[in-house]
This record gives structure tokens, sequence and C-alpha cells, in this order.
């Protein structure tokens, strides 16, 4: 086998098939009667029974073009290649059997490469075996190629596109692992500072002052501590060779400082309320960070807007950040899959043990929603 073909051959099917929405529904409501109608209501089919039903049985084919594209290629068709050796009439010859094109596009957008060879051999031998029992012209042969070929194309069109966005989502999660693990390295080399002075200088007051070293000792050990539990949290981010970035991780309180940072736009009023001094280092720096983007995105997306809401507020367990713009309803937003920018700050807060959510608000504007946990166990 050629190299191109056997790695087209190892193509894995694309990931994520839906197995049925409301789509495929509103498909078959949608031709079935148009179906029976030209049954009924066009003339020059040769043998009207036999072609309506054989294309209604067809038609249950579009249920599992996704999850079972070579199978829903093959039945329909082998079927309609071989139907006109049994009926009098061609059922593929009905207009309303276009729905093929569809069986078509999905064995290209979804179905593995050992699929897209299979399919395309009994979609090639229904064309190829029609025009042969002079079922219909030489240019409508042509013809019938290139509308096969159109919706093979788009397939894979879409099928690159949505390929290209989810590596896309990939790396912005792996960048933000990164970010993530270098705010746990700058935090787990001040534990580790920290416990050096505090050896030196225990080990110069030891002669003298016996009551400074075992307090020494007392300091290193709660250090000790502190670093191990982020030293677990480091482990579990991907983290490449790269050097750390030497400016200090913000904290909670520097959430304040985005209220005026910026002359221009919308007014940015925050408000921080509960205990926040003892939180976690990785939980402070995934705040701000989270609301820094949030603001980011509301001054970029929120068309009109006149102020942006950033509240902070902890109580026992956990920290909610909400950040929230009055900009005008239907501002270009991302709909549907996240943004980039969500899917980061989704990553963050999901390493975290948190969740963060964003959508529209029922009158106007955006508000983006981050929950942690206090402790930052959960990462």
């Amino acid at each position: 086998m050629h190299p191109r073909l056997r790695a087209v051959f190892a193509e894995p099917a694309a990931p994520h098939a839906p197995a049925r929405v409301w789509r495929d529904w509103a498909l078959l409501a949608g031709f079935a009667p148009a179906i029976v109608l030209e049954g009924a209501f066009r003339p020059d089919l040769p043998w009207r029974v036999g072609c309506v039903v054989v294309a209604l049985a067809l038609l249950a084919t579009l249920l599992w073009r996704r999850t079972r594209p070579l199978a829903t290629v093959a039945t329909a068709f082998g079927c309609t290649a071989l139907a006109p050796l049994v009926l009098p009439g061609d059922p593929c010859d009905m207009y309303a059997t276009s729905f093929l094109l569809l069986l078509c596009y999905a064995l290209f957008r979804w179905g593995s490469g050992r699929d897209v060879l299979l399919g395309s051999v009994f979609v090639v031998a229904k064309v190829v075996v029609t025009g042969l029992a002079g079922s219909i012209t030489g240019g409508e042969v042509v013809a019938g190629f290139a509308v096969l070929f159109a919706a093979a194309t788009l397939g894979v069109a879409v099928r690159f596109r949505a390929a290209a966005r989810l590596r896309e989502f990939d790396r912005v999660k792996l960048l933000e692992r990164e970010r993530l693990a270098r705010d746990l390295h700058d935090t787990v080399a001040h534990h580790v500072s920290a416990m050096a002075i505090r050896a030196q200088a225990g080990i110069a007051a030891s002669a003298s002052q016996p009551d400074a070293a075992v307090e020494a000792l007392r300091v290193i050990e709660a250090e000790a501590s502190r670093a191990l539990a982020e030293m677990r949290a480091m482990v579990r981010v991907l983290r490449r060779d790269q050097p750390a970035d030497l400016a200090p991780s913000p904290r909670v309180a520097d959430i304040g400082r985005l209220a005026g940072r910026f002359r221009a736009g919308p007014a940015v009023d925050v408000q921080i309320r509960g205990d926040v001094d003892d939180l976690p280092p990785t939980v402070g720096s995934a705040l701000y960070r989270l609301a820094q983007e949030s603001v980011t995105n509301a001054r970029r997306h929120a068309r009109h807007a006149t102020r942006i809401e950033v509240s902070v507020a902890a109580d026992d367990t956990s920290v909610r950040l909400r950040v929230s713009d009055d900009g005008e309803p239907g501002a270009a937003r991302p709909a549907g899959s996240p943004g980039f920018g969500l899917v980061g700050m989704m990553e963050r807060a999901g390493l975290l043990g948190g969740t963060c959510e964003a959508g529209p608000n029922p009158d106007r504007g955006w508000t983006v929603t981050a929950v942690l946990p206090r402790a930052g166990a959960g990462s």
C-alpha cells in the first residue's frame, strides 16, 4: 500500500461525534412528508409505492450518519444501486432523496480514514452502476460526481476546521497550566528561601540563644509544610522547561488596582468582602488572573458598556468571583463553544478544584462567575 494511502487509512475518526440532536428529528420531519408528497403527485414515477417505501426506509439512516458513517453510506447507496434491479422505478430518482448528500458529507466529516475509503467505493459504484444501466445520461453522471465531490469537500473542510480549533483549545489549556505552574514555582521558591534564612539565623543564634533556635525550627517546619502542599499542587500541572517569571505573584488585594487601571472606557468598580488575607498564594493569584481576563474581555466585547462590576466574596470554605458588565444585549460574545480566553479561565479554575462559568444576563450585559475552594485543596 502506498504510504500516503496507508496514512489516510490509519486516520482515526473525528472525536466527539454527537449521537442524535434535535436537527436530526427536524430533518426526518421535513424529508418524510416531502417523499410522500412527491410519490403521490409526481406523474413520472413508475412504481410510486415501492419508491416511497424504500426512500422512507433509507431516511432513517440519517439518525446514525455521524456515529456509523460507513454503515449508513453502505446501506443507503448499496440499496439505491440494487433497487432498480428489483423495482420498476429508481427511488434515487426522487428529488426528496437528496438527503443522501448528508450521508456523504457525514462520511468525510466524522468517519475514519478506513470508513472514508470504503464508503467512497459504495458512492462511486452507485453512480457508475446507474450510468451503465442507462438510468442517467453521461452529463448527469458527471454532474452527480460533482455534487457528491462538493459534499465530500465540505465535510473535509469542516473537519479540518474543527480539528484546528480543538488543537488551539489544547494549546490554550497547556499555556494556562504553564502559567499556573510558574505561579506555584514562585510560591514554593518563596517558602524554601524563608526556610533557608531561618535555618541560618537559628544556627547563628544557637550558641547564645537556644530558644531562638527552637523558634527557628518551628518556623522552618511551618514553611516546609506549606512548600510541600504547593509542591504537590505543582506536580499536577504541565510546565515546560522555561525560566520562571521573577515578578511577584498577584494576590486578591491586587484586584482592587483594576478599578484605577483604565482611564477610558467603562468604569471598573471592585468590592472585596470577607477574609481574604490568609488565602493560599495559588488561589489569590488565580482569582486575580480570572478577574483581569474577565475585565479585559468585557472592555473588548461589551458594546456601549458604562460599568464593570467586580466582586469577591470569601467564606469559610470557598471564594466567589463575579465580574458583570452592562453592555447592550446581542453584543459579540462567545456563543456555542467557549472562546479561547474563557477556555483558559475554565482550565485554571478546574486545576484548583473550582468552576468558572460565563453567560449573558437576563436583561443586558454579561457575567463571569468563578468559585474556588478557599484552601486550594483541589489543586
